[in-house]
């Protein structure tokens, strides 16, 4: 088969110690997995089941880059998350962290509207994710520290034992409306603290035992 113009490259993640890629298949997000955030966005915490949104993989980004503001927009949110790699067999692969960034204006037009969040959501270089350490190389997910600050100044701060689905929770879930497997990522939610940021902005998410994730972004 010819093709009619060239297919865009597999989107992929740098792997920590290895010269190998991850390659991304499907990005799944938890919403309202900290009831700290939960509040501050004036919801609450579903406590029956988690619930989800998506990113296309065309969202990816990889860490350290200069990235522009997005258009159509004038309320873009920072969000650090806890990401989870997934591998063979819908097997934990690795984890990273990652920047969920968002469209908020345009999110809340969906919320007031009763519309999709897509414009919101799943927007170009808004799924920024550092490299992937390995599972067995990180341990077990306890209750390390997670958060993001915005040029030198904290602005997120929490644990990942505040959320209120735990990884196993989340891929059990997950699993019984989709055919999870091998380059599948879920970005787990946010702490509370999201805020605005502008041109200009250097961001960088970090993770206890992870490799920190890190945006500047630019006018063009």
């Amino acid at each position: 088969m010819t093709y009619v113009f060239p297919p865009e490259p597999t989107a992929s993640l740098p792997i920590e110690g290895s010269d190998h890629a991850f390659p991304v298949r499907r990005i799944f997000c938890v919403g309202r997995n900290y009831a700290a955030h939960a509040a501050e966005m004036g919801g609450e915490v579903d406590r029956e089941a988690p619930w989800y949104f998506t990113k296309s993989p065309y969202s990816l980004a990889r860490s350290g880059q200069k990235l522009p503001y997005p258009q159509g927009t004038q309320n873009y949110h920072h969000e650090v998350e806890f990401v989870v790699a997934l591998g063979e067999g819908a097997r934990v692969f690795g984890y990273a962290c990652g920047l969920d960034m968002t469209r908020r204006d345009l999110q809340q037009v969906g919320k007031d509207n009763r519309r999709p969040w897509d414009l919101g959501k799943d927007v170009e270089n808004s799924a920024v994710i550092g490299a992937i350490t390995p599972a067995d190389a990180f341990g077990a997910v306890t209750d390390q520290a997670i958060s993001l600050s915005v040029s030198g100044e904290e602005r997120q701060a929490g644990l990942l034992s505040d959320m209120v689905w735990s990884v196993p929770e989340i891929i059990a879930h997950l699993s019984g409306f989709y055919t999870l497997g091998a380059g599948d990522i879920i970005m787990t939610g946010t702490p509370s603290g999201v805020g605005p940021v502008v041109v200009g902005d250097r961001l960088t998410g970090t993770v206890n035992g992870l490799v920190p994730v890190a945006l500047t972004l630019t006018a063009d």
